[in-house]
Order: C-alpha cells, then sequence, then structure tokens
C-alpha cells in the first residue's frame, strides 16, 4: 500500500481521465477504419461513425443526471468494464459480422457498437466530474476534466495512425485497448477499495479479471485468428499478410497461382495478369512516338514495368507507389519476384514511396509516356487520382507529344464509373481519348483509356515484342463496347471538390454481389 499512501486520489483519477478519453477515441477510430476496409467510402463512415458517437455521448451525459451521488467510483468503474469489453471487442465482432451478415446487417452492428460506446463515454466525464468536486471547485474542475479528456483524444489521434495501425492493426489493437480500459476499472477499483462494499469490490474484481483474463487470450492467440480468418475469407491458401500503414496486403497461392490482394480486393492472379498488364502497357506503347522517358503511376509490384522493359527503345522507368511495402514485397517475396522477372531490379527502373499527385506536382521532368496503374475509386482518397485536377498535373508531365493511360475499372460491372473516367479525361484537356476494354478471368471486362493531345494510333496492332495474349485480331475487338457497357452519356466529370466518380462506382457496385474486384 506504499504506492498508495504516495499518490493522490486526484492524480488518480487525473491519470483516469486521460486514459479514458484516449480509449474512447481509439475505439472510434477503429470502428470507422474497420468499416472503411470492408466497405469503402471511408468519408461516409467516418462522418457517420463520428455523427453517431455523438449523439450518443450527449444522451449519455444527459441519462446520467439520473445516477445519485453514491457509489460514483463504483458506477465509473462498470461503465470502464463494459467500455473495454464492448470497444474492445468492436473490431473481433466486426470481422465476424462482415462475413456473415448482409450489407445492412453489418452496417446495423457498426451502427450499435458506435452507440453503445458513445453512450458509455458520455457517462465517464460527467461521473469523473462528480467524483473530482471534492477536490476542486466546479469550474476548475470542469475545466480540469475536459482538457484532460481532450489531451487524450489528441494522444488517441497520434498514435493510431503513426503507431497502432502499421505495427499492430485494427485487430490487436482493439483487444490491447479493451485490456487497458477494463484495466483502469481495476486499478481505479484498487486504488478506492476501502470507500466500496466488500462484497461489491469482490464481485467487481472477478468480473474485470475475467475478462482480463479474455481479452489477454484474444491477443495472445491474434496472429491464429487472424489466419484462420483469413483461410474463410479466400478461397485459396494465404501465404502472406501484412498490415501496413496504408493497407493490409494478402498474397494467397493455389497450386500455381498467386493472387494479390488489397483491402480485401484482388489486384492480380497470376494465372491472367499478363492480359491486364499487356494491354495497360503495350498498347500504349505502340501508341506513344518515343518511349526513352517513362512513368508509372502505381504499379509497385513491377508487372507493368516487366512488360515495359521488353522495349529495347526504353531507357528510363519511374515507378511511384504510395507504400513502400508493396516495393519491399515486388523485390523480395519469390512469389511476386518471379513473376514479375525482377524488373523492380533492373538498371532502367526507379522507385519512388510517395503520393502519385504528389509526385507530379514536384517533378520537373517531362516523360513520353505515363501509365497509372492505381486502385478503383472506392473512397475518395483514390477518386481524387481520376480527377481533372489529376489528369492535368499528368498532362502537364507528358511531352508535348506524349501519351497518358489509365486502367478504369469495369465498363460493364461499374458502366457509369468506367465513362466518368472518359469524360474526367476529355474535360482535362487533352484533344484525344481513346477507350477500350478487354477480358481478364480474375475480374471479368475490364476497362482502360488512352489520352493524348495529338491523335492517337494504335491499329492494326504489330508488335515484334513477346506477347502472351495480344494481336491484332484482339485488339481491334477492344475498342468496340456493346450496347450494355457503351456511353450512356450525361455523366459529370470527377472533380477534386465534386467527386462525382466515388458516387458513380458505389452506386455501380452497389447492384452486384458484396465481392469486389481490383
Amino acid at each position: 500500500m506504499d504506492f498508495q499512501k504516495k499518490m493522490s486520489e486526484k492524480a488518480a483519477i487525473t491519470l483516469a481521465i486521460f486514459i479514458a478519453g484516449l480509449c474512447s477515441l481509439i475505439y472510434e477510430l477503429l470502428i470507422s477504419t474497420t468499416t472503411s476496409y470492408f466497405l469503402g467510402d471511408s468519408i461516409r463512415q467516418f462522418s457517420l461513425t463520428i455523427g453517431i458517437y455523438m449523439a450518443a455521448m450527449g444522451l449519455g451525459s444527459y441519462l446520467s443526471k439520473y445516477f445519485s451521488d453514491e457509489h460514483l467510483a463504483v458506477r465509473f468503474i462498470v461503465v470502464e468494464a463494459l467500455l473495454g469489453i464492448i470497444g474492445g471487442s468492436s473490431v473481433p465482432l466486426l470481422y465476424y459480422g462482415f462475413e456473415r451478415l448482409s450489407p445492412g446487417g453489418y452496417i446495423g452492428l457498426m451502427v450499435v457498437l458506435t452507440a453503445v460506446v458513445g453512450l458509455l463515454t458520455g457517462f465517464e466525464i460527467p461521473l469523473l466530474a462528480r467524483i473530482m468536486k471534492k477536490y476542486y471547485p466546479l469550474r476548475v474542475n470542469l475545466a480540469n476534466v475536459m482538457s484532460l479528456d481532450y489531451f487524450g483524444a489528441l494522444a488517441a489521434t497520434l498514435l493510431f495512425p503513426f503507431l497502432l495501425l502499421p505495427f499492430f492493426g485494427v485487430f490487436r489493437t482493439s483487444v490491447f485497448f479493451g485490456l487497458v480500459n477494463i484495466a483502469l476499472g481495476v486499478f481505479i477499483l484498487w486504488y478506492f477499495s476501502e470507500h466500496i462494499r466488500k462484497q461489491t469490490a469482490n464481485w467487481l474484481y472477478g468480473f474485470s479479471l475475467f475478462s482480463m483474463l479474455a481479452f489477454a487470450g484474444l491477443l495472445y492467440f491474434a496472429r491464429p485468428i487472424l489466419m484462420a480468418w483469413d483461410g474463410q475469407s479466400f478461397s485459396h491458401r494465404v501465404v502472406f499478410s501484412k498490415q501496413t500503414p496504408y493497407q493490409h496486403l494478402i498474397l494467397t497461392r493455389n497450386k500455381e497461382e498467386i493472387r494479390l490482394y488489397i483491402n480485401r480486393i484482388i489486384q492480380f492472379s497470376s494465372a491472367d495478369e499478363y492480359r491486364y498488364h499487356e494491354a495497360l502497357a503495350l498498347l500504349p506503347l505502340q501508341a506513344a512516338p518515343y518511349r526513352k522517358n517513362i512513368l508509372v503511376l502505381g504499379g509497385g509490384e513491377g508487372l507493368l514495368a516487366r512488360e515495359l522493359l521488353k522495349e529495347p527503345s526504353v531507357e528510363s522507368i519511374t515507378i511511384i507507389d504510395l507504400d513502400p511495402e508493396v516495393f519491399r514485397l515486388a523485390r523480395e517475396n519469390p512469389y511476386i519476384r518471379a513473376l514479375n522477372e525482377g524488373a523492380l531490379g533492373h538498371p532502367k527502373v526507379r522507385t519512388f514511396a510517395m503520393d502519385a499527385a504528389a509526385f507530379l506536382r514536384e517533378s520537373n521532368e517531362y516523360y513520353d509516356l505515363i501509365i497509372a496503374d492505381l486502385p478503383d475509386p472506392s473512397n475518395e482518397a483514390v477518386a481524387r487520382l481520376y480527377s481533372t485536377h489529376f489528369f492535368r498535373l499528368a498532362r502537364n508531365r507528358l511531352a508535348s507529344n506524349g501519351v497518358f493511360a489509365t486502367q478504369a475499372s469495369s465498363p460493364f460491372h461499374t458502366r457509369n464509373a468506367f465513362w466518368c473516367i472518359y469524360e474526367t479525361l476529355r474535360q482535362s484537356g487533352f484533344g484525344q481519348v481513346l477507350p477500350y476494354h478487354t477480358y481478364v478471368p480474375s475480374f471479368g471486362d475490364w476497362g482502360f483509356i488512352m489520352a493524348s493531345r495529338q491523335p492517337l494510333e494504335v491499329r492494326p496492332f504489330r508488335t515484334s515484342l513477346p506477347v502472351r495474349y495480344l494481336d491484332e485480331a484482339v485488339v481491334d475487338a477492344m475498342f468496340d463496347f456493346p450496347r450494355d457497357s457503351d456511353n450512356p452519356g450525361g455523366l459529370k466529370p470527377n472533380r477534386l471538390d465534386q467527386p462525382a466518380l466515388l458516387e458513380y462506382y458505389l452506386a455501380d457496385w452497389s447492384k452486384w454481389s458484396r465481392e469486389k474486384i481490383r
């Protein structure tokens, strides 16, 4: 009890306020981030979570007035235990629900978890303020409680993106902070035990310790649990899984087939990726009058570079990818390195881990060919890379007769999104914009768009390069769009301040199955 004597009640409660504010906001960040991973559209997910959380906090604060002044410490301990259990299990519950609930059911689960965490958080501050009133007058008391709670929230917003998410991931972070939250309740229980009836204290100790053991077990077995969950989520065996500061990378293997998934969305299958990469690389390569200096935006796995290196006149390929772990995977993973034929180690290839838009703004170089192999616009962060602003940045880095090409999602499954990208390129100052598409078994019908200030000539297709898919007949068919996937007309261009593309994309995909591609 020496430690108890040295530490004042005020210091104990001060620590409790800070940790309570930290844990509560961490839970909301976890719920928002997990839902964004599963459903995309992070603006909508974060807005919904914040709105429900704040409203529930208000309701909790209002309802706290019905608590009598007796046994405030016990009530606070119970709130912390419940908050730790519900907040700490929020991500495991969302993982479980995503596999077993409809999209509407999953959103319902997310809303309930957010509301309950907000409600319990709303109880915290009034309870702590009332506990602290015997130490400070009301004016000082409220200032102390609110400021400490806000500083805890600040710590959460700094820890989450820079430490917790990249190094622990959402699952482990959720369970760990559930453990912290319950431990906070146990600490307060121990510290104020002399003010609590022995029978009540024993019951709270037993309940809290049982909950802590359960969370400690979840934390200890997190890796096999996540591997088992991934195994159920993917049809093939998971051979690599890593949460980076930007995304979740998954590699699966089935006999000789390798698949890369980012945030559960397939990026390629080794069985047919050559169709996609030949179409995106070699057609623009033929259309470009000069091919010495090439810029690739995205494509950090090296498969586009593999195709471009087939052309002897290419002197330099610069690859820009946001996530350095993708470059690491391409260089060090034996499956990916064999697939890209060591392209990232070629002396003609340079790699930079940075945002594509930032690179275009900062670069002073001009390129004969720029190819964007970026993810589909399933959230606002990616949708901006298909905006008039981004396409103008790319155009400004092209040589006068240079060619720009981009993957553009499926003209069949996401018809409006594909033609919105086409319309956006038309509004971005290119003289000619040329859409084309081909069938990739892993994705279905997939679309691409080329653009240039000068006329584009891609037919007849002639090449002496080694190809597995493209020939004259295949390329001729790429420029014909059947009635059910041609331009519906009347689509708005995608702008930074009006991301029409995101709405088109999400609306298109809502008509299809929950499993996304690319």
